[in-house]
This record gives C-alpha cells, sequence and structure tokens, in this order.
C-alpha cells in the first residue's frame, strides 16, 4: 500500500484551509496508512476545515476502515475574533460564532472522500466519554490549552489498540512556544512517560508514537 497520497489527494491537502505543512501532512498519511493495516478505525481529534481529514480519509478508504473526525467547530481559542489565527470567513454571519462545519464539508465534497468519513460534531470529552470501539489511529490536533488538549488525551489515549498509533501534532518543546504548542508537548511527554507509548517517528511539530503497554 503506497505511504504517499496520490496528486489528487494531496492537491486536495494543499488546497484546504488548515495550518499542518506539507510535510508533516505526508507523514500523518504515512502513519495513518500503517496503522490501517491494523483494521481498525482512524479518527482525528481537532477537523478545523479538513485539511488533515483528507489525508486520513485517503488511507482509510485504502485500508478498508473508516475514518472518524471530532470537532464541535466553532474553533479553538487561537482561531477566535482577535487572535492571529482567526479568519473571519469561518464565521456565520447570522449567529455571529465560527462555523467551520460547511467548509469541512466543501473539502471532502470536493476531494471526492464523503463516503470515508464519519464527522462526530461535538466537544471531545462529551464524544469520547461515550465512545467504546478500538482505534488503530488516534491523531490529536484540538485545543491547544492544557485542559483541552490533556482532556483529548484523557478521552482517546485510551481507546489506541496494542500496536496502534498516537499522533500528537503542535508539539513545541521551547517555553517562547507557550500559547502555540506547550500543551501538545507536556500531552507528549505524559504518553512517553505512561510506559504505554513509544516513539516512532518525529517530523517537524508532528509526533507519532505506537502503543506498546497499557495504561495512559
Amino acid at each position: 500500500m503506497a505511504t504517499v497520497p496520490k496528486p489528487d489527494i494531496l492537491a486536495a491537502f494543499e488546497a484546504a484551509k488548515g495550518f499542518m505543512p506539507v510535510d508533516e501532512g505526508l507523514a500523518l498519511y504515512a502513519a495513518a496508512v500503517e496503522a490501517g493495516a491494523l483494521g481498525l478505525p482512524l479518527l482525528e481529534v481537532g477537523t478545523y476545515c479538513g485539511r488533515s481529514t483528507v489525508l486520513l480519509a485517503d488511507a482509510a478508504r485504502s485500508a478498508g476502515v473508516t475514518a472518524l473526525t471530532v470537532d464541535h467547530h466553532r474553533g479553538s481559542e487561537e482561531q477566535q475574533p482577535g487572535w492571529d489565527y482567526h479568519d473571519p470567513e469561518t464565521v456565520d454571519p447570522e449567529v455571529g460564532l465560527m462555523d467551520t462545519l460547511p467548509a469541512f464539508r466543501r473539502t471532502l465534497f470536493k476531494a471526492g472522500l464523503e463516503d470515508h468519513v464519519i464527522a462526530l460534531v461535538g466537544r471531545s470529552p462529551q464524544v469520547a466519554s461515550v465512545w467504546g470501539t478500538p482505534l488503530g489511529f488516534v491523531f490529536i490536533d484540538g485545543g491547544h490549552t492544557d485542559e483541552h488538549a490533556g482532556a483529548d488525551y484523557e478521552g482517546w489515549a485510551p481507546h489506541v489498540a496494542e500496536g496502534g498509533l498516537l499522533a500528537i501534532h503542535d508539539v513545541f518543546p521551547e517555553p517562547a512556544d507557550e500559547f502555540t504548542g506547550q500543551a501538545p508537548y507536556r500531552v507528549y511527554l505524559r504518553a512517553l512517560g505512561s510506559g504505554a507509548f513509544t516513539e516512532v517517528a518525529v517530523n517537524g511539530s508532528l509526533r507519532v508514537l505506537r502503543r506498546t503497554g497499557t495504561g495512559i
């Protein structure tokens, strides 16, 4: 199975709104393809407009499994008005709040991947609390506060199957990056320190770990 996306999938990824650079996207795709061999669903936390979802969905399609993506679609802290990552085009003019769900659906439609993704619209801890299926892959790319990143880890890491992969995005070890990546970094350290996960790949701010033990 190819570990590099076809040109049309890569083009759809690059055309979608989002913040993941191409090199990290390629690393994410390779990890998702590997995890797909377990025959279990692939899940991401933090959909935004579907940029990374395109890659997970294509990897899931190739493996004959399902991709799932969790987001309340109201934007994380750094995407709200007045912050650096705010995009006014994502605001619903009728209610005055961000709503990235329409953009996400357009992204999947244009990529021809609608039939390979289940969108779970809700807050990550609430969805995780009712989830009961083992997962071959979990990609944490949601809120960047300790509260939200920690809750994403606590909610979803327990569902990673033995041999499955846990990917964490925006891992920035430098204290100067407190706002953008220190919370994911602390989650990454927690995963390593748990004894349940072993690091298998690093690319930019993306870390990929494999479940090799029990617990979180």
